[in-house]
């Protein structure tokens, strides 16, 4: 009937948020004695789609709370978003070591205190030059040297360019750190201290949660933030737009206030990579610190190594 396709129409975003709780349940009765024991009718009536293909009408305090989706398993994170090419560029002229990046990294991936998967030195390239501030993240080479040394391949590189790292697989070792030129790799020597509901969660190499004692940790990009659509969250953390993050293969790259074209960013403002004599090809590209949009400060909280 044209009265029930409208509805289907008009219901869709309910339905599919009340999926879950209509699952494998009749059209008639969506709930069982139990489920409704103890809930007294709030006398506000919502329209569902029944999995017979039914509108029905339920009270809305009937209705069950939408479990998360599953995450990703990590042998579909070893693969990696299909037809992606990751890349970050970091404009040192925009850096006032706020540290709102590193932060907020140690915070959403419940990094041990005390360490840090994003470093911010002090930088100085000879003594009548002027010093800068520089963020450093995991380079996520192409051509990786911790991949290529690590016996058991837990740090892998995906196709879309990430490198991670599967903890459940790590033994510890160090190799990848010893093998990593830009010291941007951490071990945790003692045991995470983590809340009970992120330690009790399986190891998902996308969150890099929960760390588990005995082995290495670094920053991922945010796989997991990148593949909802959002930014990784150094980039969406910095006030200042320091970080800018995106895919190769579109030519794009955006701070989320700003998107640039990667190609031409790099190009006009004379962009580069650490260390590219050593063949690691990173994908993060810095811009040189010209034209500084604040003052050098080196403060005493400043000078603490990171």
């Amino acid at each position: 009937m044209k009265t029930n396709e409208n509805s289907r129409r008009d219901f869709l975003a309910t339905t599919l948020i009340a999926g879950a709780a209509l699952a494998g349940c009749g059209s008639k009765s969506p709930f069982t004695p139990e489920d409704i024991a103890d809930v007294k009718p709030s006398g506000e009536m919502v329209k569902l789609l029944s999995v017979d293909g039914e509108i029905i009408e339920v009270d809305k305090a009937f209705l069950k709370p939408v479990p998360e989706m599953p995450t990703v398993s990590n042998e579909e994170a070893r693969i990696g978003i299909p037809g992606k090419k990751f890349a970050m560029v970091i404009d040192l002229s925009r850096c006032k070591n706020l540290k709102k990046c590193q932060s907020a990294c140690n915070h959403m991936h419940h990094v041990h205190p005390g360490q840090n998967w994003i470093k911010l030195n002090a930088m100085q390239e000879a003594d009548k030059t002027a010093p800068y501030w520089q963020p450093t993240t995991c380079m996520h080479c192409d051509e990786p040297p911790c991949v290529k040394v690590c016996p058991v391949d837990a740090t892998f590189k995906r196709k879309d360019g990430i490198v991670l790292i599967d903890s459940d697989r790590c033994v510890g070792c160090r190799f990848c750190m010893a093998a990593c030129p830009y010291s941007t790799r951490v071990f945790n020597w003692e045991e995470p201290k983590l809340e009970k509901a992120i330690a009790d969660q399986p190891y998902n190499c996308e969150t890099s949660v929960p760390q588990k004692k005995g082995t290495v940790g670094k920053c991922d990009f945010c796989p997991d933030m990148v593949r909802q659509g959002n930014l990784p969250h150094c980039v969406s953390a910095c006030p200042n737009g320091v970080f800018f993050f995106g895919d190769i293969l579109e030519d794009s790259v955006t701070n989320g206030a700003e998107t640039f074209r990667f190609s031409d960013l790099i190009k006009d403002k004379a962009g580069y990579r650490l260390m590219e004599d050593l063949g690691t090809k990173p994908s993060v590209y810095y811009l040189p610190p010209v034209n500084r949009n604040f003052p050098f400060e080196n403060n005493v909280e400043a000078e603490k190594k990171d």
